[in-house]
């Protein structure tokens, strides 16, 4: 199937490819950092959503029964948000 000349040209090119990956330098890195009362205030502020959003106004239900109940009483729609897996999509 594959001569000796083409098993050694595709050793070379991985090996090549290999010290490269190898020799290409990882500038960025990511830390956790030192987490203190100032960098948590920080951190809140950004993380939390305006209190003007529109999604807060909904009155959401956790329980499906307690929704249908007032969705009968009122006779309106359930809009149900359901999802599988991940919450950043990661699956």
């Amino acid at each position: 199937m594959f001569t000796a000349n083409d098993l050694i040209r595709i050793l070379v090119i991985a090996l090549f490819l290999l010290v490269a990956a190898i020799a290409v330098p990882t500038t960025t890195r990511l830390t956790a950092g030192e987490l203190n009362q100032k960098n948590l205030d920080q951190l809140l502020a950004k993380l939390t959503p305006p209190t003007g959003e529109c999604w807060r106004s909904i009155p959401w239900t956790i329980s499906v029964l307690d929704a249908q109940r007032k969705a009968a009483r009122e006779r309106k729609p359930i809009f149900i948000w359901a999802m599988d897996g991940h919450p950043l999509g990661c699956t």
